[in-house]
C-alpha cells in the first residue's frame, strides 16, 4: 500500500504555516514561545486534514517545551490511519537567535509502519553508501572511515564527518582528528545535521554521534527515499528512561536499528526552512505574501526535491 501523492501538498502546507508561524518570532530570544507557536499552528493545520492521525513522535518531555505529545489522535478521523513523526521547531536556538537551519519538520508513514521513539538520546550514523556492512555502529570510529573511504575511492584527509559539537563528542572528534578526516562541527539541528550526507554538494560523507531520539527517526524517513545507510541506538540512561521504553513496547534496551525497522512501507517527508540554512531558504516576507523553501520526500514514488511556495500571510 503507498501514500497517494496528494498528501505531500497537504504535508507541505503543515510545515510552511508553522515555519511562519514561529518566524515571527525569530531573533526575540524566546526559544520556548517559537517553538509554542510552530506547535499551536502544526496542530491545527493537522486537525483540518481528512486523516486518523497519531503521533508517534513527539517533541516536548526532555525540554518542557510545548508537546503534539506521543499518543495524540490528529486529524477529522475521516481518512487513511497514519503514524506522524513531528518536530515543529528543529532547532529552537537557530529561530530564538536568528541563525542558520531552523526548520519546522514532519514525517509520515502507514499506521505502525513508523517506529514509536522516546524522548531520549541516539547513537546514529548515516552516510550515502547502498550496501551492507560499509558502516555499523558496532565498528570502531577507525574501521568505519576506513571502510567508507574504500567504498568512496577517498583517502580519509578527503572525507569529512558531521558531528554536534558537544562536550560528549570529543573522544570522537580527537579520533577524526588523529585520522586527518575533516570535521564539520553543528551546534544543533541533527535531523539536518543527518541529511547532509544524501547530496555531494553539501560535501559531507559521514553523519555520527549522540543525539535526539526522535529526531534520529525523522531523520531516518528521508534517508530512506535517498536510499542512504542509516543506524540508530536508543541510550536509556535513567530507570525512568528504562520505563517509558519498556512502556512503549521496547524489549531489547541495547538494539541496534536499523533503517528499515525505524520506517517501513511508504511514508512522505517534509522540512520548510523558517531561517535560512544549507538544506533550504528560510521564510521571507514581500508585502502580503510569503515564501518558504520544503525539501519533500516521497518513497514510493521516488520524489525528493524542494518546493518552493508564495502564499498570502
Amino acid at each position: 500500500m503507498t501514500i497517494d501523492q496528494k498528501y505531500i501538498d497537504k504535508f507541505v502546507n503543515v510545515t510552511s504555516k508553522a515555519a511562519l508561524a514561529s518566524f515571527h518570532l525569530v531573533g526575540k530570544k524566546d526559544k520556548i514561545a517559537a517553538d509554542k507557536a510552530a506547535v499551536d499552528s502544526m496542530r491545527s493545520e493537522l486537525n483540518h486534514l481528512n486523516i486518523k492521525g497519531e503521533i508517534v513522535i513527539g517533541e516536548g518531555e526532555l525540554d518542557e517545551a510545548p508537546m503534539l505529545y506521543i499518543g495524540e489522535k490528529i486529524g477529522t478521523k475521516n481518512g487513511p490511519d497514519i503514524d506522524i513523526a513531528v518536530d515543529p521547531l528543529e532547532g529552537t536556538n537557530f529561530a530564538a537567535y536568528n541563525l542558520p537551519g531552523a526548520l519546522s519538520v514532519i514525517a509520515i508513514a502507514e499506521k505502525n509502519n513508523l517506529f514509536k521513539a522516546p524522548e531520549t538520546y541516539m547513537e546514529k550514523i548515516s552516510a550515502n553508501v547502498h550496501e551492507k556492512e560499509v558502516i555499523d555502529l558496532d565498528y570502531s570510529i577507525k574501521k568505519n572511515i576506513y571502510n567508507l573511504s574504500e567504498y568512496l575511492n577517498k583517502k580519509p584527509e578527503h572525507l569529512t564527518a558531521c558531528i554536534l559539537d558537544r562536550p560528549r563528542h570529543n573522544s570522537i572528534i580527537e579520533e577524526l582528528n588523529n585520522l586527518k578526516v575533516k570535521i564539520k562541527l553543528i551546534t544543533d539541528g541533527d535531523v539536518s545535521g543527518a541529511l547532509l550526507v544524501t547530496d555531494k554538494k553539501y560535501k559531507v560523507d559521514i553523519f555520527l554521534g549522540i543525539g535526539g531520539g526522535p529526531e534520529g527517526v525523522l531523520a531516518a524517513t528521508a534517508l530512506d527515499t535517498y536510499k542512504c545507510a542509516f543506524q540508530g541506538r536508543f541510550l536509556f540512561n535513567t530507570e525512568e528512561d528504562k520505563n517509558r521504553a519498556s512502556k512503549m513496547g521496547i524489549k531489547n534496551l541495547k538494539k541496534k536499528y536499523e533503517l528499515d525497522e525505524i520506517v517501513s512501507g511508504d511514508s512522505i517527508f517534509c522540512a520548510t526552512g523558517i531561517t535560512s540554512g544549507e538544506l533550504v531558504n528560510g521564510i521571507e516576507i514581500r508585502g502580503n505574501d510569503f515564501i518558504s523553501e520544503t525539501l519533500v520526500t516521497h518513497k514510493s514514488s521516488g520524489f525528493k526535491k524542494i518546493i518552493k511556495k508564495i502564499e498570502k500571510i
